[in-house]
């Protein structure tokens, strides 16, 4: 039995993102998709100095709106990576595993790359080797599946699932409105929706903040103590 999920290459997304890699067996990174300008892939949340959050950010090269994730740049012109480590000063003082992630940020951002798919799959590989994670992936443009056969958003998941010999598909709750289970019952694959439980962890004097980026998760929790968290879920 293959278990498959998948999604767009987010910056250090949230821990939800990487409980439904844990609980899959192979990872499609959906690059072929048009990219939205605004969302996930360039950004993410983290602490600010006194309560509420703050954005951290990938500058990236304009572009026409239909351009796939896969060709869009980032501005190498800017020192971005700067000013996000100056952005994460702050936990320096309050989070006990500040040096442990600072080390695999510094790791992720020496590849000096300007493509956005390139440095998010970096990130996602660097935190799931950091929290002993299998990270199986496949970039969807690398994939032969014919396009014709995309009529609806669910298509290419369920026609990389049949590609591959897939049984089963795991997917965030978000996709939930637009995923068509019959369809994917009706060619053998089983579909399901994994939310995990965003529960309290001590962000050190700040008022609890949920679902920000996996970097705040990991500055105030231990490998053993985020895996746990990671199986805090359930599926609707």
């Amino acid at each position: 039995m293959m278990k498959l999920g998948g999604m767009q290459p987010y910056f250090f997304p949230y821990l939800g993102y990487f409980a439904v890699i844990k609980h899959t067996d192979k990872w499609i990174i959906a690059d072929n998709v048009q990219f939205m300008g605004g969302s996930w892939i360039e950004r993410n949340r983290i602490l600010k100095s006194q309560a509420g959050w703050n954005y951290i950010r990938v500058p990236l090269e304009k572009s026409p709106y239909t351009i796939p994730i896969n060709k869009k740049r980032i501005r190498t012109n800017e020192n971005w990576q700067r000013k996000i480590f100056s952005q994460l000063v702050l936990y320096k003082k309050i989070a006990p595993y500040y040096h442990q992630v600072i080390d695999l940020l510094d790791h992720v951002f020496s590849s000096h790359t300007n493509s956005i798919v390139e440095l998010n799959t970096r990130g996602i590989k660097a935190v799931c080797e950091y929290l002993g994670l299998p990270f199986t992936y496949i970039l969807a443009s690398r994939l032969d599946v014919d396009l014709k056969k995309i009529k609806e958003p669910d298509d290419w998941p369920l026609e990389i699932c049949l590609l591959l010999g897939a049984d089963e598909y795991i997917n965030p709750p978000g996709g939930k409105s637009f995923y068509n289970k019959d369809k994917f019952e009706r060619n053998q694959v089983r579909l399901k929706f994994l939310q995990v439980n965003l529960l309290p962890y001590q962000q050190n004097g700040h008022p609890f903040e949920p679902g920000l980026s996996i970097l705040d998760v990991m500055m105030f929790n231990s490998i053993d103590k985020i895996n746990e968290m990671l199986d805090e879920y359930e599926f609707l």
